[in-house]
């Protein structure tokens, strides 16, 4: 399963443009738990090969804020295996276009349960 975790990991890059910030020119909140559930949803997908939904998100922790005209890195990883769900822990790293910088902005984990046809929880693992 350890195998099968790591090969789910999940990154997307975004450039930070001038529609997606608010009146202090960085990066709207919203646009980032979009981005991170977007992604965590890719990662928990690849871990399961199963039909999923987000059913919540823990603690986000803005810990820096992502000025228009950087770009974000959000890296997707499943931390929690369980019967019908599993969690996954994203991450946002800010860069500078121009300069070779990075740095930790977001964290947050996103819990998915996986659905059948009837859309009633089924077993994330082992594969069926």
């Amino acid at each position: 399963m350890l195998a099968r975790i790591e090969h789910s990991e999940a990154r997307v890059i975004k450039a930070i443009f001038p529609s997606n910030t608010n009146h202090h020119n960085t990066l709207f909140g919203g646009d980032a738990l979009a981005w991170m559930d977007e992604t965590a949803f890719i990662a928990a997908t690849r871990f399961c090969r199963k039909s999923l939904v987000t059913v919540s998100s823990d603690r986000i922790d803005f810990k820096k804020a992502i000025p228009a005209g950087s770009l974000a890195e959000l890296v997707a990883r499943v931390i929690h295996v369980g019967n019908t769900s599993l969690k996954v822990e994203v991450n946002i790293f800010v860069e500078d276009m121009y300069n070779d910088h990075r740095e930790h902005a977001i964290r947050g984990v996103f819990t998915f349960v996986a659905v059948d046809k009837q859309r009633n929880p089924t077993k994330v693992w082992p594969l069926s």
